[in-house]
């Protein structure tokens, strides 16, 4: 009983949205420094509350919050927790948190309306991994676009931050369009099915709907997650927003806002039509081949530090698709391992390319060097981080990258996805490639085209320090995140939700 009152997704999901309501009143002005402090604890208050959720968390424990919204279509307002669910709410908690104070010396003018959009957005988020019905997770999905718009727009690094905040807003806005047409023809097909209608996501029984018209319904829900993920060439949008957004925001949309389209295919596409997806999976692999060798080779080409990392979240997130596309339990906990894994990579080094942005005002990475001597706490960091992301054994990155190419040799849907689970390990060392470019221009070398005046500020080194020691900490002990993944599974390679 008291755990029950304590841990409570109405509270989860909206003290965000309320903490950030409270900024808006007159007692803060729009620059005031107390602004930034009272954010920051409520982003902590909020991370931790969110971990209180793991540390009493116990096997098929679901609050769900339900009231009636539309109740002539058996549409609820409703909320459930599950390990996936989660999982993701920690990560959403833990990258805002450290997007926060991140944001002390990329945030100089507008903080009253900032940090209040930022709130309003964790709450869109939060929305979107807890939502119990459809209809509630297509609400959340739209509504973080309003937040995440002015966002990128308005507080962005890049002279285009505008245009490229608006055609973020059309790519998601055309998806959802695709996908609105599935959700309602998945809600209307299963009430012809069962003679019921419930929105609920984990109630749906399509069993007597024929597999051509599950295939269809599929197919636009793809399109839709495809946007979010991205898949290319639907990706188009991810390389401008992340560039010319400010730093906290990269961080946030690498490391959060990819995965709502990877959980939104786990969620609909596998879990509720796993039979149609069987069919589409090993296509949807060969897309997912695709973003990880096309974004590898663009990322290579790139010179803005910013988009050679927005282009590796592309290559990432294919692989992250294909553990999806695998359909086994090694599969699935190699790329939810690795959604977390690289939240906290993308994350890391998009706070490395803001630091270095803000002491030398410069992203061409021909024009950096030598900063390995001026700045040798932001290189250790940098170094280890980018070591994570090549997938060097002891740290996170590793191990999701070892275990979704084991669930796709594994794969039994297909010889095609098993081939592109081959061809995908050599594929994988264009990563080390980019990577160590990256590396080796901005820090290396004997001519030092900036001298920055110091080295990291003491808020920087506590977001890099997390990051990087959580990455050591889940590469040497991936058990702490991969027994909460399986306890999603049953026996003989079942899953259930």
């Amino acid at each position: 009983m008291f755990l029950s009152n304590i841990l409570s997704l109405p509270i989860l999901i909206f003290l965000p949205l309320i903490l950030g309501l409270v900024i808006l009143l007159p007692i803060f002005s729009k620059n005031d420094i107390y602004i930034r402090r009272y954010a920051k604890v409520c982003f902590v208050i909020h991370l931790l509350y969110s971990l209180l959720f793991w540390m009493f968390y116990s096997n098929g424990y679901i609050t769900l919050y339900a009231p009636d919204w539309i109740k002539p279509l058996g549409v609820k307002f409703g909320f459930a927790m599950d390990e996936l669910s989660l999982l993701m709410t920690i990560l959403t908690s833990l990258i805002f948190t450290l997007g926060a104070i991140a944001s002390k010396l990329h945030i100089r003018y507008g903080q009253k309306y900032y940090y209040a959009l930022l709130l309003f957005f964790e709450t869109t988020i939060l929305g979107i991994f807890n939502a119990a019905d459809i209809f509630t997770f297509f609400l959340f999905w739209e509504l973080e676009l309003i937040p995440a718009y002015f966002l990128i727009g308005y507080w962005g690094e890049g002279a285009n931050s505008r245009k490229s905040a608006m055609k973020f807003v059309l790519y998601t806005f055309l998806g959802s369009l695709f996908m609105l047409v599935g959700l309602i023809m998945l809600h209307y097909f299963s009430y012809l099915a069962a003679n019921t209608l419930n929105g609920q996501i984990s109630m749906y029984d399509l069993s007597k709907v024929g597999v051509g018209l599950q295939i269809l319904i599929s197919m636009l829900l793809l399109i839709g997650f495809g946007v979010k993920l991205p898949i290319v060439p639907i990706h188009s949008w991810l390389p401008d927003a992340h560039t010319d957004a400010a730093t906290p925001i990269s961080m946030i949309l690498a490391g959060v806002l990819l995965k709502t389209g990877a959980y939104a295919i786990i969620r609909f596409n596998f879990q509720i039509l796993p039979e149609a997806f069987q069919y589409l999976a090993p296509i949807v692999a060969a897309f997912a081949l695709i973003n990880i060798i096309y974004a590898a080779l663009v990322a290579y080409s790139q010179t803005d530090i910013k988009r050679i990392v927005a282009y590796s979240s592309i290559s990432n997130m294919g692989l992250i698709l294909l553990g999806i596309c695998a359909m086994n339990v090694i599969g699935l906990t190699g790329s939810i391992f690795h959604m977390i894994a690289h939240g906290l990579i993308a994350a890391g080094l998009f706070m490395v390319c803001g630091i270095v942005l803000l002491r030398c005002k410069e992203r061409d990475i021909n024009k950096l060097g030598g900063l390995a001597k001026s700045m040798p706490r932001l290189f250790g960091f940098a170094t280890i981080i980018v070591l994570a992301s090549i997938g060097v054994p002891a740290l996170a990155g590793f191990v999701g990258e070892v275990i979704t190419i084991i669930g796709a040799l594994a794969s039994e849907l297909s010889d095609a996805i098993k081939f592109i689970g081959i061809f995908s390990l050599p594929v994988l060392i264009l990563s080390s490639c980019y990577l160590l470019k990256f590396l080796h221009k901005g820090f290396y070398g004997e001519e030092e085209s900036c001298k920055p005046s110091s080295d990291i500020a003491n808020h920087e080194f506590v977001v890099l320090g997390i990051i990087v020691l959580l990455l050591i900490i889940f590469g040497c002990y991936p058990a702490a995140i991969i027994n909460t993944i399986q306890n999603i599974f049953v026996t003989n390679g079942a899953v259930i939700w």
